[in-house]
């Protein structure tokens, strides 16, 4: 007998619906699936049958054959051991054989049990366009696949089960059972809590005015100063001063988390922005994802949010040029033989290193740690498209004793937050009289929209000629200086850019004029 019912396959951070045929005959007992299935798939048979005959069901040796169609689609991971045994189940005429309008997903244990699945957002979303009428995922992953319903507002029911006889008794109507909500309002009410505020680091002024320019326009920065200076927490106090986040970054966001299986139990939707700190060792792989199972990597678990790197020149080569296509087109693209997954990647890079590779440029006498020649070299590891591509180079100096001793306090991360939010706003509603999707930022402006918005009048044409002959500026870089500078002045609510605007866009590009004087 012949049983049909839905399931879903991820592709890249996306979900397709995939049709679970089983077949059960008389012949040589065997077990077979088809349909590109990765060994966690093929070795389901043995989890499957003994997960059933521990619910208290008897297989009799049949001929059994699972197509998983579309047939051209590679099908990764556990999430169709029980649509399969449902199937099965179905087609020995042990249980009810209406599947229709529903979509099951979930890893079996031995004990009949059901364990979390990854990708239960994007499932869920794809089931509410198809217009699949019932979901049914583990208990687990109810909440996260609810909060797509919500964003759909879609009538499909979500359903969570705890074991393979919860699932077929409701399938069959036997138990009163309750779809689960998501209250999505009561999620972004929560209070978020940063674990750096401005006010709590000491001096600084500067970096801090630039990192506020820099969370007000999505800029990337670099910072250069001496161990101690406060780098590591000016960048762990980003965060707090960055807007928070919109419903739909939100949901793209889960989404990641959600493929990658990092997603709180008990948070079913990204809030707050991510904070991502790889180490230095890390692969250029882990960093741009990939892998045999085409995973997404840190430039893809940061959209929406901030990719600190520190200690940015012992990174490898390699790794550091591989960030150069995201930074630019703010996704990535993971090619393999079978099948091409784009992740998005729209992430703040915040990069911090040290001056020389002894630590400080100079002792305290005022000479050199390390030879010219080994700084040059310390220094030549990053790339100058790299450099390109961040817009804004902060000088981080040693804090000074009377900062650290000060009894006044800095303003408070809230504060500069709002004027953040006012200067973001500023930028939507002059994006939204465009016809460019998904544009929130200055940073994300393309040479079109560069022309107009960043219009210059003749003096100030002049002087960022002046400066890109004096500093031997590329065109990347002039678009960066625009671009800061069309910052700066939303943040001081100016309609045009002005001069004082200009010079200070121009400032920081610290490592394009001749910073490192010896």
């Amino acid at each position: 007998m012949l049983s049909t019912l839905n399931a879903a396959a991820l592709i890249g951070i996306d979900a397709l619906k995939v049709t679970v045929e089983i077949n059960v005959t008389h012949g040589i007992p065997s077990f077979t699936v088809v349909g590109l299935p990765d060994n966690a798939i093929r070795e389901s048979r043995e989890r499957i049958l003994t997960a059933i005959r521990n619910s208290g069901f008897i297989i009799p040796p049949k001929k059994i054959t699972v197509n998983l169609a579309p047939a051209d689609i590679k099908k990764e991971g556990t999430a169709f051991d029980l649509p399969i045994a449902i199937g099965l189940l179905g087609s020995l005429d042990l249980i009810s054989n209406k599947f229709d309008d529903t979509l099951i997903m979930g890893e079996l244990a031995l004990d009949g049990s059901l364990r979390r699945i990854n990708g239960a957002l994007p499932v869920a979303m794809m089931a509410g366009k198809e217009q699949i009428k019932r979901l049914i995922v583990p208990r687990t992953n109810a909440a996260e696949a609810a909060v797509a319903i919500s964003a759909l507002n879609s009538t499909i029911e979500v359903f969570g089960v705890d074991t393979l006889n919860e699932t077929v008794a409701l399938i069959g109507g036997n138990i009163l059972h309750l779809p689960v909500t998501v209250n999505v309002a009561e999620l972004f009410e929560r209070e978020q809590e940063y674990p750096v505020d401005f006010a709590d680091i000491k001096g600084q002024g500067a970096a801090k005015k630039a990192l506020e320019i820099a969370a007000a326009g999505g800029h990337n920065v670099i910072m250069i100063g001496p161990p101690g200076s406060g780098k590591t927490m000016l960048a762990k106090g980003l965060p707090s001063i960055l807007p928070p986040l919109g419903f739909e970054e939100s949901l793209e966001t889960t989404k990641i988390y959600s493929v990658a299986s990092l997603l709180e139990k008990d948070r079913p939707l990204m809030v707050t922005r991510p904070f991502r700190s790889p180490h230095h060792t890390t692969s250029n792989v882990a960093l741009i994802g990939g892998g045999s199972t085409a995973k997404p990597g840190e430039v893809s678990l940061a959209h929406n949010g901030i990719l600190f790197l520190d200690e940015l020149p012992e990174f490898s080569r390699n790794a550091l040029e591989v960030l150069r296509q995201p930074l630019e087109d703010r996704e990535v693209t993971v090619s393999r033989i079978a099948i091409t997954t784009k992740y998005p990647a729209g992430f703040m890079l915040i990069a911090a290193m040290n001056p020389s590779p002894a630590g400080a440029l100079k002792d305290r006498d005022g000479n050199l740690t390390a030879p010219p020649k080994h700084i040059q070299r310390y220094l030549s590891k990053i790339s100058g498209p790299l450099l390109d591509r961040i817009d804004i180079h902060i000088d981080v100096p040693k804090v000074e004793n009377s900062d650290l001793f000060a009894t006044s306090t800095a303003e408070n991360s809230a504060i500069i937050r709002q004027r953040v939010i006012t200067a973001r706003n500023i930028q939507q509603q002059r994006f939204s009289t465009t016809n460019a999707p998904k544009i929130y930022t200055n940073a994300q402006m393309n040479t079109k929209q560069i022309k107009t918005f960043c219009r210059l009048d003749k003096e100030c044409s002049q002087k960022l000629m002046d400066a890109m002959n004096r500093m031997n500026l590329s065109a990347r870089a002039h678009d960066r200086i625009l671009k800061v500078s069309r910052t700066i002045a939303d943040l001081e609510g100016a309609e045009k850019i002005a001069m004082k605007h200009l010079i200070q866009g121009i400032q920081y590009r610290n490592l394009d004029r001749d910073f490192w004087s010896f």
